[in-house]
């Protein structure tokens, strides 16, 4: 399979070859990959009819930027490898807690600095639901500049009502109270007033880390289903199975965006690739 910027292009694995040239030219990237993370392998494009109901649902003017990273294929699941800490994304996943699953869209990487030595601590990717990607396309915004810059069409992401993610991957063990400690030092600065909500909902956040050994490896997934709710998933095997906790703060949530999408985020390779990504879609 190829990949473009972190999106399957042609997951023809899942078709016959005399149904693969209809798939490539009938179907967008997005419907592609959509119907890639649905479709069982008992249950492949099949009829005329169903390729015809399921192309109808989607549009299929969007285009998709050339791969920045490399990519591979490992069985059935295709990956992106961030190439400053060379971990492996997969390129679209299911996470509990969402609806439907989620297409990556950018990577990037977290360092920090000691005593004038960069020492990279995780390797972060963001996915999207597949229909905020969608409706980029048709919500421009007022002007074509306004639909080209980074931080509107960042803005457009996190105010649709539909579920994005940081995976975060530690390169290296780490204890929960320094994660936490790192994060909450970039949150708390950004909320000016907090209130008894943003309190509670820190101590919430705050307790999934503390006294909890992170190792090299452990995935870290912070989603939000909407601007006022965000989920946390952790796992050091794996996909994570559960959620592990709810955060319900509009201020919260807004603010730990902000810290990697804002003007001065912790990971600027993660937001300089996504923003990136998005520019490009809407050419």
């Amino acid at each position: 399979m190829a990949v473009v910027a972190g999106f399957i292009s042609t997951p023809f694995s899942i078709v016959s070859n005399s149904k693969a040239k209809f798939f490539e030219t009938n179907f967008s990237p997005v419907q592609q990959l959509y119907y890639h993370a649905h479709a069982s392998s008992s249950s492949p494009l099949s009829t005329f009819s169903t390729t015809v109901k399921f192309k109808r649902q989607f549009p299929t003017h969007i285009s998709f930027p050339k791969a920045s990273a490399s990519s591979f294929s490992s069985g059935s699941t295709e990956y992106v490898i961030e190439p400053n800490t060379d971990v492996k994304f997969q390129t679209y996943l299911s996470l509990p807690g969402c609806s439907s699953p989620l297409a990556l869209i950018g990577t990037g990487y977290r360092e920090k600095v000691f005593a004038i030595i960069g020492v990279k601590v995780y390797a972060v990717g963001l996915y999207a639901n597949l229909t905020v990607l969608e409706n980029l396309n048709a919500s421009k915004g007022p002007s074509a500049a306004d639909s080209q810059d980074s931080s509107y069409l960042l803005s457009l992401i996190y105010q649709a009502p539909l579920e994005k993610s940081l995976q975060i991957i530690l390169v290296r063990d780490i204890d929960g109270k320094t994660f936490w400690d790192a994060l909450d030092s970039a949150i708390s600065p950004r909320i000016k007033a907090p209130t008894p909500t943003d309190e509670s909902a820190l101590s919430n956040f705050r307790s999934i880390f503390q006294g909890r050994p992170l190792k090299n490896g452990t995935l870290i997934f912070l989603t939000w289903l909407e601007p006022s709710k965000m989920i946390v998933s952790i796992s050091s095997n794996g996909l994570p199975s559960r959620v592990d906790a709810t955060i319900e703060s509009i201020n919260i949530n807004s603010a730990l965006f902000d810290v990697f999408f804002g003007d001065a985020p912790v990971s600027p390779s993660l937001k300089a690739a996504v923003s990136s990504g998005l520019e490009k879609i809407l050419r």
